[in-house]
């Protein structure tokens, strides 16, 4: 489990250090988001257990922007 927590971690990193000078700024409760569109969502982990999920998009001005949020795994079956 932790092997897979730790190659989602090195996967996060290589794609945000892909998106040039952009970086990823971590959502916060009550952030005002100008989301005009959104060009990209990384995949949610199949883990049990909330991983980092990051959205690229654009802005109502065209600025492009990553936002990196929380998200619970895909892998918990009852």
């Amino acid at each position: 489990m932790q092997k897979i927590l730790l190659s989602l971690a090195l996967l996060a990193g290589l794609a945000a250090q892909a998106q040039a000078d952009e970086e990823a700024v971590a959502y916060r409760y009550g952030m005002q988001l100008d989301i005009a569109q959104v060009v990209s969502i990384t995949p949610v982990a199949d883990i049990c257990g909330v991983v980092p999920v990051e959205m690229t998009y654009l802005d109502s001005h065209g600025a492009k922007h990553i936002l990196q949020y929380s998200e619970f795994g895909t892998g918990c079956s009852n």
